[in-house]
Order: structure tokens, then C-alpha cells, then sequence
């Protein structure tokens, strides 16, 4: 099977769909923010390890400390979301719940893009930008694709009035 590479930094994210979360959209966006929570505790993990490398520059090993924070508030916000998104049931509290999970998971991306913004300058290029850009950048776009399925369940529980 040949690889194909989309332009630029776009990747293509598979959730490894089985056929009933083809068919319902909250599924798909409970499967969406699960590979999302993976990636920001992988990419949590990985920041945290960094904190302990001899040598870093005093400027990179505070941006490295708030990342850390950063990156903790995006897993604890996602694994909120995942959990609101469960416990959602027809009824009047659906409007509360969803708009919930809208906050959190924006608040995640915004997080993850906080994060990097600590790395801005010339005094951080480095090895050491390089290696969180990459994974932060990964969790990010997983992270901006479970928004836009939150969003569309959403608005299709709306319009339709069901819990599919």
C-alpha cells in the first residue's frame, strides 16, 4: 500500500472506527476526545521528562515548568469532557452538558497553544523547543478535531432533538 504525505504538517488521524461509531456522533466525539486525552498525557509526560535534562537554559527550563502546568490543566479538562460527554442523557440538562464540554476542550487547545507560545523568541530555538513543539503541535490537531466533532453532535442533537 502506497504512503501518502499531505502537505505541510497535516497528518492524518485515525480513531480506528468500528461500525457502530460510524453511526452515532456523540461516539465518534467520545472516541475523538479519547485519543486526544492520550495524546496530551503522552505529550504531559514527555514535557515533564524534560524538566530534569542537565544543561537546559534557565529561560527554557521555566517555559518547560509552565508547559508542564499547561499540559496538566489540558488532561484534566479533557478527561472532564469525557467524562460529561458519558453522562449525557436526553433531557434539559443536555444544553449545560454540551456547552461543558465546548469550554473544556476549547480551554485544552488554548493550553496546548499557551505552551507553546512560553517557547517564542530567539533565545528558544533549540533541541529542546523542537521536541515539545512536535508533540504539543500532535495533541493539538487531535485536540482541534475532537472540538469540531463535539461541535457537530452538538448541533445535530439540536436539530434533530435526539441523543443518537
Amino acid at each position: 500500500m502506497p504512503s501518502h504525505s499531505l502537505p505541510g504538517s497535516v497528518r492524518p488521524v485515525s480513531l480506528q472506527l468500528h461500525p457502530p461509531v460510524q453511526q452515532s456522533q456523540r461516539q465518534l466525539a467520545q472516541a475523538a476526545l479519547s485519543v486526544s486525552l492520550t495524546r496530551a498525557q503522552s505529550a504531559a509526560s514527555f514535557v515533564s521528562r524534560l524538566a530534569r535534562i542537565r544543561g537546559i537554559k534557565p529561560m527554557e527550563y521555566q517555559a518547560v515548568k509552565d508547559c508542564i502546568q499547561n499540559m496538566g490543566d489540558t488532561v484534566d479538562q479533557l478527561s472532564s469532557s469525557m467524562k460529561e460527554l458519558g453522562a449525557m442523557g436526553a433531557g434539559q440538562d443536555f444544553d449545560w452538558r454540551v456547552s461543558n464540554v465546548q469550554t473544556w476542550v476549547s480551554a485544552a487547545l488554548t493550553n496546548e497553544n499557551t505552551c507553546m507560545d512560553g517557547f517564542r523568541g530567539a533565545a528558544m530555538d533549540g533541541n529542546v523547543k523542537v521536541a515539545i513543539r512536535r508533540r504539543v503541535l500532535d495533541c493539538a490537531q487531535v485536540t482541534s478535531n475532537a472540538l469540531a466533532l463535539v461541535n457537530r453532535f452538538a448541533s445535530r442533537h439540536k436539530a434533530s432533538d435526539t441523543l443518537d
